[in-house]
């Protein structure tokens, strides 16, 4: 059998489909082909590919800035686009737009990973070392602050139990979640990282405040601990 952005999406596993994968997961954990390819829904109407394939012929090497430049009329003339997909994918755009300039409310709900990720951005926004940030909630996941516990090197932030739920018991919260960057962009797992979850979901257990979820943030992406199974 071919490689799975040779079939249609709906014929891959569930396990590797685009769209699935963000509704249990969250967004971040997707590229940017593929959040893209969900927006498009569809490949080639000419059978051609993918809406996989189509979204990395769209994005090309100048990823998601050149897919800015282009506009409507640009897309729209694009091999494979057509006038929806186009009107779609700048609709998306322009939704992130205004997103990102528009107030969050004061304590947030953290319901998912991308709640988490966006109560932290500008914590991290342009950190050129390791952070390591816990996020106290209360019973219902409503954020009630976030404390940077420590900073570390370019590859590694030192952390203890004791400075982690030091303000999660401060701030008398039912459980915390954690977030650290990855200078590199990258956030895979380091298996430092996984040994610090392993130690601070046990230590959370005993105090009676919960570790919900350890988050690795790189670049445009991040990786839930509690969706690869290290956290009940």
């Amino acid at each position: 059998m071919g490689s799975p952005a040779r079939l249609r999406i709906d014929r891959w596993p569930a396990s590797d489909r685009p769209r699935e994968r963000l509704i249990r997961h969250g967004p971040g954990v997707l590229s940017d082909a593929e959040l893209l390819a969900v927006v498009l829904g569809t490949g080639h109407s000419s059978g051609g590919g993918s809406a996989l394939d189509l979204a990395h012929a769209l994005l090309g090497e100048r990823g998601l800035p050149g897919l800015v430049d282009q506009g409507p009329a640009g897309l729209v003339a694009a091999p494979g686009v057509g006038e929806a997909k186009a009107a779609r994918v700048a609709a998306a755009l322009e939704l992130g737009r205004r997103a990102s300039h528009g107030a969050r409310p004061g304590r947030p709900q953290l319901k998912n990973p991308s709640d988490v990720v966006a109560a932290v951005a500008d914590l991290l926004a342009g950190a050129d070392r390791e952070r390591l940030v816990v996020l106290s909630a209360d019973t219902k996941h409503r954020l009630l602050g976030c404390d940077v516990v420590s900073i570390g090197t370019l590859d590694g932030s030192p952390a203890h139990p004791r400075e982690v739920f030091k303000p999660a018991i401060r701030r008398s919260a039912a459980a915390v979640f954690l977030v650290h960057n990855h200078p590199s962009g990258d956030p895979t797992p380091s298996p430092e990282d996984r040994a610090v979850t392993r130690r601070m979901h046990q230590a959370g257990k005993l105090l009676g405040i919960p570790l919900l979820d350890h988050v690795v943030v790189g670049d445009t992406r991040y990786v839930s601990l509690r969706a690869e199974g290290m956290i009940d």
